[in-house]
């Protein structure tokens, strides 16, 4: 059985400063929560963030987690530079419902910006509390102390005092204090240094454990089995054929939520084969078809007036010069590379999740509500998974380890199918954009508008679990996407805006986040229609962008590109030959808030076949501080290369009752060699706090294609994905 153990005892053991916890005496990982209730790890305790060990060495507690971002091995260097510790001295946990602190959900490039700056703010309050201390023992003013290499030292001299022999075993609590200086930025040894990632060599050795290898003594392993269509009703199931199949256990029936259990595996997924499962018909998706009509359609809940300057609607009118286009975006499935997987586990009437959820915090409070249980009696432990790029899967299985875990009453090991995957995972919902300009006789906006039909933003983040869904179980309420209004608002200076969304109560799929939400396809809308203006205004792209930007780090950005991408103003290709050639320029200041990025994507479409290959992109980028460069740098390219795929190939098929494309063959994605050559221009900014990147470059990768194939072929494409049948029905027809 797997030893239980409370956060109380993990803060005793070890003999380490309660400014924070250590895991290292004792505690094996992931072990199951004591039947003590857990008290939740305070956001404004220095020890729900850091532990000093008695031999020096650092464990860093992190709520947020690494989805293959890179994230530990930067929140390793901020705390070595911040508390000045060896950087092989520390050790990270992350997303630890027990041990971490609730920094919120693993999204919208805040991990560093957020997360990070939270953990460095506690680190300079516990290495201001260490200076303190050192001066009372040495006998110092705290004037004349520094740190270094774990130590508190005199300025002078040789005397010195380590953080371990600091404390003496001793223990205190210690808030974090918002003032607490930070150390000078010139002064760092690893912010801002290319550090290898941490997690790199295991995976290359194949020593790294990921959620779908990792194991729990005694378990068993299930298959779902899902209904015939969305909306099915089951009606009855026969496991007769099943249960002849040796290490079979048994069939789960729990209203319309259906799985099998197995001693291992390869029997689980045999039995799935096996049953015989009756299911009423349900046809209340929409027509493929006829999506976007479905869409607008809707009945719409209310507006989001996003941007209001002056008045579009009246200023429209005092000019012949008008432009109006309509742009959309398909439903795209997060299509990780490794289906979804969970272990769950009931001792006690308590509940363990090993999960690689990107939200454990959230997680648990869903679970809960699932069981009618306290939060505190549920713990979630996260394990790196196989992708995620947002809320796919991953909380799903959890729900569905949870449900057989307590009819069982063993540790049950949920694995998706690439079936599953595809055809129940959340789905980035439909994006629909009206746009409306106006241009003045000297090629000058006068008006802009744009009205986006996206679905409402809920009242928590919480998309509701299948398993509580399929089970009769709460919370089966539904539940969407917030915050995909981000990026209708423009950052031009054009005299009159007016950007609204409109706000639609349904959607045809259970919708989630997917890399970039909202602000990728209402940038694609924007950057594709600032486009058409600077065509109609007969000005260069870039130059029409730098003319309505008062913004001078946006400007300095986009001038840089100029250099970098080597952009000259030209007119369009002309029509001659089968490969045509373009470039296209798209730009954005991340919600208007925060990261810049501009890029150039240069491009070829065969005339004859309607096909677009993406050859380069340029890509320049301010984040402000820059932790890790070279982990910025794959941030940025995994934004160019799977979003070239997004626009180019991805869009989930389906018929009236069910996802079609459940397989990569039915939902293809970019292949080696159709990834673009990513050319990358980094602006430092040492001096200014960090902001994300593992989102921000993905949301102009689409405008910056489309551009670039007007350049190429003189034709607008308004619809993601840019298939060559699309390509080719865009070109006017023959005179």
């Amino acid at each position: 059985m797997t030893p239980s153990v409370t956060r109380r005892e993990v803060l005793r053991a070890g003999g380490s400063l309660v400014v924070a916890f250590s895991v290292r005496a004792g505690l094996p990982a992931f072990a199951t929560q004591a039947p003590e209730a857990i008290k939740p790890v305070a956001l404004d305790q220095v020890d729900s963030f850091l532990a000093i060990g008695a031999d020096g060495t650092v464990a860093v507690y992190s709520g947020k987690v690494d989805l293959g971002t890179g994230v530990r091995t930067a929140l390793t260097q901020i705390v070595a530079d911040e508390l000045d510790v060896p950087f092989e001295k520390i050790t990270i946990t992350q997303g630890d419902t027990l041990l971490t602190p609730d920094q919120g959900i693993t999204w919208g490039s805040l991990s560093i910006q957020v997360g990070g700056m939270q953990i460095r703010q506690a680190a300079a309050t516990a290495r201001a509390a260490l200076i303190s201390e050192a001066g009372k023992q040495m006998g110092v003013d705290r004037t004349e102390l520094l740190t270094s290499d774990g130590a508190v030292r005199a300025k002078g001299g040789d005397r010195h005092i380590s953080y371990a022999d600091l404390l003496q075993g001793k223990s205190f609590e210690l808030k974090v204090d918002k003032d607490a200086p930070l150390k000078d930025p010139t002064t760092y040894q690893v912010v801002g240094k290319a550090v290898p990632r941490l997690d790199i060599p295991g995976k290359v050795t194949g020593q790294f454990t990921y959620m779908h290898d990792y194991r729990v003594p005694g378990m068993v392993h299930a298959r779902v089995i899902r209904p015939i269509a969305l909306g099915a009703q089951l009606i009855s199931f026969d496991d007769s054929s099943a249960r002849r199949l040796p290490g079979y256990l048994k069939a789960v029936r729990q209203g319309n939520f259906l799985a099998v259990v197995a001693e291992n595996e390869w029997t689980a997924i045999k039995a799935v084969q096996s049953v015989r499962a009756n299911w009423t018909p349900w046809d209340g998706l929409p027509e493929k078809t006829k999506l976007w009509e479905h869409v607008r359609s809707t009945k719409i809940t209310h507006d989001d007036v996003l941007q209001n300057v002056g008045n579009a609607s009246a200023a429209a009118q005092t000019t012949s010069r008008k432009l109006a286009a309509t742009y959309d975006f398909a439903i795209h499935t997060h299509g990780s590379i490794g289906p979804s997987c969970a272990i769950a586990q009931w001792q006690d009437n308590k509940l363990t999740c090993w999960t690689a959820s990107q939200q454990t915090h959230l997680l648990r409070q869903q679970l809960a509500t699932m069981f009618g249980i306290p939060p505190e009696d549920v713990r979630a432990l996260y394990v790196d998974g196989s992708g995620c790029y947002g809320r796919n899967g991953h909380e799903d299985a959890a729900g569905d380890a949870a449900l057989l875990a307590k009819v069982i009453g063993r540790p049950v090991r949920v694995q998706w199918s690439r079936a599953d995957e595809h055809g129940w995972d959340p789905k980035g919902p439909p994006t629909l954009i009206d746009y409306r300009g106006a241009l003045d006789e000297t090629g000058n906006v006068v008006a802009w508008e744009s009205e986006a039909y996206i679905v409402d933003a809920p009242k928590t983040f919480a998309v509701p679990l299948i398993a509580a869904q399929l089970a009769d179980l709460p919370p089966a309420a539904a539940a969407f996407p917030g915050n995909i209004h981000q990026g209708l608002a423009i950052p031009y200076t054009f005299p009159n805006i007016k950007a609204t969304a409109h706000r639609l109560v349904d959607t045809p799929f259970r919708p989630s986040w997917i890399r970039t939400p909202g602000r990728m396809q209402n940038t694609f809308g924007n950057e594709s229609f600032i486009d058409e203006l600077a065509s109609a205004a007969k000005v260069d792209p870039l130059e029409f962008r730098t003319r309505n930007l008062s913004d001078k780090r946006g400007l300095e950005l986009l001038e840089r590109l100029r250099s970098v991408a080597v952009w000259q103003a030209r007119e369009r290709h002309d029509d001659s030959g089968e490969i045509a050639h373009g470039r296209g320029v798209s730009y954005t200041h991340y919600e208007l808030v925060r990261t810049y990025v501009g890029v150039v994507c240069d491009l070829e479409v065969n005339r004859k076949t309607g096909k677009i290959r993406v050859t380069r992109f340029t890509v320049v980028h301010d984040c402000g501080q820059i932790i890790n460069p070279d982990g910025l740098r794959n941030q940025i390219e995994g934004n160019v290369i799977q979003t070239v795929s997004r626009t180019l190939i991805e869009e989930l098929q389906f018929d009236r009752s069910a996802v079609t494309s459940l397989n990569w063959a039915s939902y293809p994605i970019i292949r080696f060699p159709e990834v673009p050559e990513v050319v990358i221009e980094l602006i430092d900014r040492p001096k200014e706090k960090p902001w994300g990147a593992g989102e921000p470059t993905a949301s102009v990768v689409p405008s910056a294609i489309s551009n670039a194939v007007f350049d190429a072929i003189g034709v607008r494409l308004r619809s993601v994905p840019f298939t060559p049948e699309k390509v080719m029905k865009s070109f006017p027809p023959p005179v």
